[in-house]
């Protein structure tokens, strides 16, 4: 059987599935209940000087059918005493001593920093997560994502942090900003323990076409907010596989943006992450979630034949290279089971005014699709179009020749 335990930069957890900060680690009932249910861990809703926040929080985008694809949220951090936070992870704490709960924190000065940091930490908390992400409202006040843009500043404060925390430190990265390593090696040299990503991104998901507004509506205006949710996941598996292979980043990863089911777990855990937060899904399907997922990853590990999580973490990433490093003589082509096609032709409208032109119409009335194989340049659009299951395939071709990168058919080239 896998053993899905974690020792994530000294923070024990008994499995990799953390609620991340937000709406859901609002309150020590609820970090409870999702620990009753099997999440191994739960950053805490941000803590700071409590705010205000407005009402009309959420804004969603929906596609062809899917509820909350994304989720743009305009919420703040806390909005609730600083004391009831506190009294409460120690309740949690108290009733949970083996799970992790991690305090996510946004203050400005330097002495805020030293005063907030002995608090949790007397409040029992495993970690620290630092908010350098937050896209809206607080970045406006020079924290949040204002300092996650500005890698010489989140280093500093993150080394202020270091100085006081006798707990491990977190750093959550925004990824607002051009080159995501940047900031993840600032976080190093600031001697982060840990780096969580991603935070939301910056969004507006629609506008009301009667009232002229933004979504979500909030009194005649909005704002923009951060985006989150399944629709996120590609661009948060990016962010953190592009630090995974980094080799200044020396600190373990936890993957933040769209985990909804064990295999996104599975794919932030192969493309770097030690640990798995998960917020969009939980809010939107309820605690239960962890069930699936709990049994999902340890039957996927145990086909794979790995004993722990630390076995494949960043397997996949070393798969993940610059452009110029693919091989050139690798070649694949299209194939069309006549067995299964339905004759929809869908694959064929996308090959011709989008694709190659390599797929035909033959039969009666011309409404087979068959692949010209020697026209075919492999790129799956037809594929991913067909409503068939398994009726489009993509066949490796060989070639006979050797792996060949950029460099080398630019030298082939020259000698030529």
């Amino acid at each position: 059987m896998a053993d899905l335990s974690i020792d994530f930069a000294g923070i024990k957890s008994p499995n990799p599935f953390w609620l991340a900060s937000g709406p859901l680690t609002n309150s020590g009932a609820q970090v409870s209940r999702a620990f009753e249910l099997g999440w191994g861990g739960a950053v805490w809703k941000t803590l700071g000087e409590p705010v205000v926040n407005v009402y009309s929080r959420y804004g969603g985008m929906d596609y062809r059918g899917a509820k909350i694809t994304g989720l743009n949220n305009i919420e703040l951090i806390t909005d609730r005493p600083l004391e009831e936070n506190l009294k409460e992870i120690r309740e949690v704490k108290k009733r949970f001593p083996g799970h992790a709960v991690i305090a996510s924190l946004m203050v400005e000065t330097r002495e805020q920093w030293r005063e907030i940091i002995k608090q949790v930490e007397d409040a029992g908390c495993d970690g620290i997560e630092l908010n350098f992400g937050c896209p809206h409202g607080m970045c406006e006040r020079g924290m949040g994502s204002a300092v996650g843009q500005e890698p010489k500043v989140l280093s500093e404060i993150t080394g202020w942090t270091k100085e006081f925390a006798a707990i491990p430190v977190l750093v959550k990265l925004t990824p607002n900003i051009g080159n995501i390593v940047e900031p993840g090696i600032a976080a190093v040299r600031g001697k982060a323990d840990g780096i969580s990503l991603i935070n939301t991104i910056k969004s507006i998901v629609g506008v009301d076409l009667d009232r002229f507004t933004p979504y979500p509506y909030v009194g005649g205006r909005s704002t923009n907010g951060g985006y989150c949710g399944p629709a996120v996941k590609p661009i948060a598996l990016h962010m953190v596989g592009s630090l995974a292979r980094e080799k200044e980043i020396t600190i373990p990863i936890s993957g933040i943006g769209g985990v909804s089911d064990w295999r996104d777990a599975a794919e932030f855990i192969l493309m770097g992450a030690s640990s798995v937060q998960v917020c969009t899904a939980a809010m939107h399907y309820g605690f239960r979630i962890i069930e699936e997922m709990l049994e999902g990853l340890s039957d996927y590990m145990d086909s794979k034949g790995f004993r722990t999580i630390a076995d494949f973490v960043g397997k996949g990433a070393r798969n993940f290279v610059e452009w110029g490093d693919l091989n050139l003589n690798y070649r694949i082509a299209a194939e069309i089971s006549k067995d299964l096609c339905i004759g929809c032709q869908l694959c064929y409208v996308a090959c011709n005014d989008g694709g190659h032109q390599c797929i035909h119409l033959d039969g009666p009335g011309g409404r087979v699709p068959r692949v010209e194989q020697e026209d075919c340049i492999g790129c799956n659009l037809c594929s991913l179009v067909c409503p068939v299951p398994g009726c489009i395939t993509m066949k490796e071709i060989d070639t006979g020749k050797p792996y060949m990168n950029w460099k080398e058919f630019q030298k082939s080239l020259a000698r030529a």
